[in-house]
């Protein structure tokens, strides 16, 4: 997987695992906020901030989604790798300054130009700033928010994912999906041991199952209305059975063994603009192609079939007014 130390790209890593074998994400570097007056230091501009991601990255695929919805594609430029893994997300182009090296850019140069001595991974998304050539923020649920409510002027204000009337809800349910689902087909895959292995397979199969109860009740996730927690539990859902049932080891069911679940992600698909975010083919590249430690032959499986357009019926519950 590979990380920077000093600023120097190391191939190997040391394990993200503690004592039992569990696996631990590492907290994000960069934690800075746009918003659309200047008392941040970045003040929400048109074309001023360059969003870098990757097609098969589940946290990246949350901010492509949010700039989707909001209508921000002219106001937010977009890098998404096309190159498989090599150190770390590839990039057949650069952007501004930023150049290929021997014919490819790598995410972790935009890390080293914010930071020149940096130690860490070179994650995505990352939000970068071309004023001041440097990162504003690299964690997901933090860019998605500013997504949301700071660029209005130049998306569409009417969508607001993360209501007022709907914050404590949404907060609630965030929390419960991230760490048994989000992060819990994470913790499955590169746990390392067999103890944390199975303690985080069954915590996220019961929230699985939770969710299929409550979407027996309810057309989304904090009742009638789309918002930023579906958004944030669809990037997962959509490549559960791609990725995580084989390739993370998270084969007690499918998704489509889940009537509502499996509905609901393809209501949620049908969105507007939503299936324009979804690469399949990318996916598999990144997961099965990248993770040479999961997978060393580096082998993409054909399968499964899936058809997200196929017909839903979560029409029996009616929408928001």
């Amino acid at each position: 997987m590979g990380m920077l130390v000093n600023g120097v790209w190391h191939q190997e890593d040391p394990p993200m695992a503690v004592g039992d074998g569990s696996f631990v994400r590492p907290e994000s570097g960069f934690r800075d906020r746009v918003t659309r007056d200047d008392l941040s230091g970045f003040k929400a501009e048109a074309g001023r901030y360059h969003l870098i991601t990757a097609p098969s990255c589940p946290w990246a695929h949350r901010t492509v989604l949010m700039r989707k919805l909001k209508g921000l594609e002219g106001a937010v430029s977009l890098l998404q790798s096309d190159l498989p893994k090599g150190q770390g997300w590839a990039y057949s182009c650069g952007f501004d300054d930023l150049a290929p090296v021997d014919g490819v850019f790598h995410a972790h140069q935009v890390y080293t130009a914010a930071r020149p001595n940096f130690t860490g991974r070179a994650t995505v998304p990352v939000l970068w700033d071309r004023k001041t050539r440097g990162i504003v923020n690299n964690e997901s649920s933090e860019i998605i928010r500013m997504l949301n409510s700071e660029f209005d002027e130049f998306g569409n204000a009417a969508v607001n994912l993360y209501p007022p009337v709907l914050r404590s809800a949404i907060d609630e349910t965030n929390t419960f999906v991230y760490d048994a689902i989000n992060n819990g087909v994470y913790r499955c895959g590169f746990a390392r041991t067999q103890g944390a292995y199975e303690e985080s397979f069954h915590k996220l199969f019961a929230a699985l199952d939770s969710l299929e109860e409550r979407l027996g009740r309810q057309r989304y996730l904090v009742g009638d209305r789309f918002t930023e927690a579906d958004l944030r539990l669809f990037p997962t859902l959509v490549r559960f059975d791609t990725v995580y049932y084989s390739h993370f080891k998270c084969n007690l069911r499918r998704l489509t063994d889940y009537h509502n679940l499996s509905n609901y992600t393809r209501e949620i698909y049908q969105m507007p603009g939503v299936a324009d975010t979804v690469d399949i083919p990318g996916i598999k590249l990144g997961y099965f192609g990248g993770m040479r430690n999961l997978n060393p032959g580096g082998i993409i499986p054909f399968g499964p079939e899936l058809d997200f357009s196929a017909p839903h019926d979560r029409g029996q519950f009616a929408k928001a007014a």
